[in-house]
């Protein structure tokens, strides 16, 4: 009887992306994805306003008053400055009262407002970039939520990709109301009812 050869021996290799499949990508990290969706969601709301003239910008259509440059504000100095520079980095930056905030003064420019949220998002994207998704908040603002838990770099990400898609729907809404444009059209609902 004749012995039999060993068996080759198997490495066990890790597959480089588009070993299994030719054409694929590697998949992001985790940053990579949070980072991707929150700058979609901004690209969103620059979108949603893209051609409007300055007193569409500046007018509201709501009972509420608020207007979609002062919402663009409220997204720059309320939601990116304050959750990525001030909570999770710690700066000490002085903010402008709610009013001040929404309600844009005539002397600021809609460009000026809208370079102010792009300049925003860069500083937010460089925190995001700089500390462990883990890593807690610098200052956590209790006296302005009282009762709300403290949350890692990646709670705070995925709130304010919440709070701006938010935005970005109200923003498509007033869009449609002004001039008829719809950022994404599933169905034609102008057709004839069905029942």
């Amino acid at each position: 009887m004749r012995a039999r050869p060993a068996p080759p021996v198997r490495r066990s290799v890790a597959p480089t992306a588009g070993a299994c499949h030719p054409g694929a990508v590697a998949r992001p990290t985790e940053r990579e994805a949070l980072l991707a969706s929150l700058q979609a969601q901004r690209a969103h709301v620059l979108s949603a306003i893209d051609g409007l003239g300055e007193s569409q910008l500046r007018g509201s259509l709501l009972p509420s008053g608020w207007t979609p440059l002062g919402l663009v504000r409220h997204l720059t100095i309320d939601v990116e400055r304050f959750w990525f520079r001030v909570v999770v980095a710690g700066e000490h930056l002085a903010f402008p009262s709610d009013d001040e905030v929404w309600h844009v003064p005539d002397d600021v420019t809609s460009g000026g407002v809208l370079d102010a949220y792009r300049a925003e998002a860069l500083a937010s994207d460089a925190i995001i970039r700089a500390r462990p998704l883990e890593s807690e908040s610098a200052r956590w603002p209790m006296t302005a939520f009282p009762g709300t838990p403290d949350r890692d770099l990646r709670g705070t990400v995925l709130h304010v990709i919440t709070e701006t898609a938010t935005h970005a729907g109200q923003l498509d809404v007033v869009r449609e109301l002004l001039d008829g444009h719809q950022h994404l059209v599933m169905t034609d609902f102008a057709g004839p009812a069905v029942g």
